[in-house]
């Protein structure tokens, strides 16, 4: 799949639609798992005429069973990070460069060119975790041109100190990115003046830290590095493309993705704009995986498209990145 021929193309409602009912008339055509699944709910392909109506397969799956769609053997699989114990997600990607051109077109779509930024991550490097998604992400971002000095210091807190009070005196942007607690660690031993930085988290305590809602998270850092809000990722190990807020806390997808929200009592069902129910993502990029996940998130969409991220259902695993919890 040619990624800019195709959905980086995305401009229209219409044009989401044509190509999300062509990604499931392919998903029941070359995905064991998710075709069984639809076969399961009794549905026909027939009876699908719009995105809104294509069954959504609970993300679960990716725990047990290997849900693929390509004829090749996958080029990598990353898995989620989870804490100790836990069963964790696998995701077998067939298509590297389709993964790093929605990586780097999603970046483009929100903050512009990679270029224009010193990229310093406290997150594990692709060396220390080769099975992260994160990891490849921000390391993609980083070798698409990124500024000199950028790199992960999750291990190197007292270099990076070092480092961002020249970086703040300069252009370029500093995008500061990492895991929650990873964060809250470095801004409790060094707190400095980033203003005109974004800071980014991606979400996550990995049993580090106790758990703490969004606001007081953002709070916190808001007030060591002296910013007015504080960035957010949100993604999965199960998904190739990632919603980012800009400081509100509401979330913004790229073209080729969307959320939209169940109701929490009937999975098969959705629910009105603003109303609270578990988070459906269609993910385009997943052409090759399955593009229709049901969550485990509780969220709530707004008229406008952005989404929020409330919680998780009491049932399901906690997340090691993106648990975003608020009130």
């Amino acid at each position: 799949m040619i990624f800019s021929q195709t959905i980086g193309n995305i401009q229209t409602e219409e044009q989401f639609n044509r190509l999300a009912l062509e990604a499931f008339r392919y998903q029941l055509h070359r995905n064991q798992v998710y075709a069984e699944f639809v076969d399961a709910l009794g549905i026909h392909a027939s009876s699908v005429n719009h995105y809104t109506r294509i069954p959504f397969l609970p993300i679960e799956f990716f725990k047990t069973r290997e849900v693929y769609a390509a004829e090749e053997d996958p080029a990598v699989t990353f898995h989620s990070s989870g804490t100790t114990g836990m069963h964790r997600s696998s995701h077998a990607v067939a298509d590297v460069s389709l993964y790093r051109s929605s990586l780097l077109e999603a970046f483009r779509h929100f903050y512009g060119e990679t270029t224009n930024y010193l990229i310093c991550a406290l997150t594990p490097s692709p060396e220390e975790s080769p099975k992260s998604s994160l990891a490849f992400m921000i390391d993609t971002w980083i070798s698409s041109g990124a500024q000199e000095g950028s790199g992960f210091y999750l291990n190197e807190p007292e270099r990076l100190a070092g480092l961002l009070p020249t970086a703040n005196c300069q252009l370029p942007t500093l995008l500061l990115i990492g895991l929650t607690y990873a964060l809250l660690d470095f801004a409790e031993i060094h707190p400095m003046p980033l203003n005109g930085s974004i800071i980014m988290e991606t979400g996550g305590m990995k049993g580090q830290r106790k758990e703490m809602v969004r606001e007081e998270v953002h709070a916190n850092l808001k007030n060591a590095f002296l910013v007015g809000k504080i960035h957010s990722e949100y993604g999965m190990a199960e998904m190739l493309s990632q919603a980012y807020s800009q400081g509100d806390g509401r979330f913004n997808t790229p073209p080729w993705m969307k959320v939209l929200i169940r109701d929490p009592n009937d999975p098969l069902l959705l629910t009105s704009q603003t109303r609270t129910g578990g988070i459906n993502i269609i993910d385009l990029a997943n052409w090759y995986s399955c593009p229709f996940l049901a969550t485990q998130d509780l969220g709530r969409l707004h008229h406008d498209g952005s989404f929020e991220v409330l919680g998780r259902f009491d049932y399901s695993d906690l997340r090691g990145c993106n648990l975003m919890i608020s009130d």
